[in-house]
């Protein structure tokens, strides 16, 4: 498995926020994206890729992908930085990813490193660490890399959306496993900007995101019943809104 740096593109049924019909996961050079159409890219902010290997399942869909500048998936600023995911939230992400000492294809043939780290360059150069890697390093790796999709959780949901960390760090893992450009363009979100019921939104929604290749994956299953269990553990620690200072 993966993210942007280690996250499994998966094919997920979802609807769009722009009310699209479900679409599928697709990724254009190792980044993420879904298939909608380029007038919902555009009105999404995301930028279109035409291909017919893209998004062949799609009619009349292309893939539209989400990155800015500094090519890390962040979209909104945010003054505030949000908090470290807890330990609970680490664990669920090694469990899943699993532990690669040297890079290697992932299920989808990506390289990956360490806890789902996607290669960005050859040999996973990037990395500031001998390879082997211990587990040690390459848990200090998945700290770095889950800081973007933290980052995208927290600037793609509205302040007025309340999350505990055990819910926060749920959606971090999901986000850190189908990437920012498929959270941004979620119903998910989309639901709980709105105003619904989070534990009914991630109940509902978060178990969509279980298709790869078109297939249903055991592990994609397990994942998102596991995240789902986590995001409905009680928590007094508070995750969202960031706090700043």
């Amino acid at each position: 498995m993966r993210t942007s740096f280690a996250y499994l593109f998966a094919i997920a049924v979802v609807s769009t926020t722009v009310g699209a019909a479900p679409n599928n996961v697709c990724h254009v050079d190792s980044t993420p994206g879904v298939c909608i159409s380029t007038a919902d890219c555009s009105k999404l902010g995301g930028t279109s890729h035409s291909s017919t290997d893209l998004c062949a399942d799609s009619a009349g869909s292309e893939c539209c992908v989400f990155v800015d500048a500094d090519n890390d998936n962040e979209h909104v600023a945010r003054a505030c930085a949000p908090p470290r995911v807890n330990s609970a939230t680490i664990s669920l992400i090694k469990e899943f990813e699993g532990f690669v000492k040297s890079p290697s294809p992932d299920p989808i043939g990506l390289p990956t490193v360490g806890f789902g780290h996607l290669c960005k360059s050859k040999g996973c150069a990037e990395v500031p660490y001998k390879f082997p890697l211990t587990e040690a390093n390459a848990g200090k790796l998945l700290q770095t890399d889950i800081k973007s999709f933290t980052k995208c959780v927290s600037d793609n949901i509205k302040d007025a959306v309340k999350l505990n960390a055990n819910q926060f760090g749920a959606l971090s893992s999901w986000a850190f496993n189908v990437g920012c450009g498929n959270v941004k363009a979620s119903a998910l979100v989309a639901r709980l900007n709105r105003g619904e019921k989070p534990n009914t939104v991630a109940a509902e929604e978060l178990p969509k995101w279980r298709l790869a290749g078109g297939k249903v994956l055991k592990g994609l299953v397990r994942r998102r019943a596991a995240e789902v269990k986590l995001f409905k553990t009680a928590s007094s620690a508070i995750a969202h809104p960031p706090k700043c200072g």
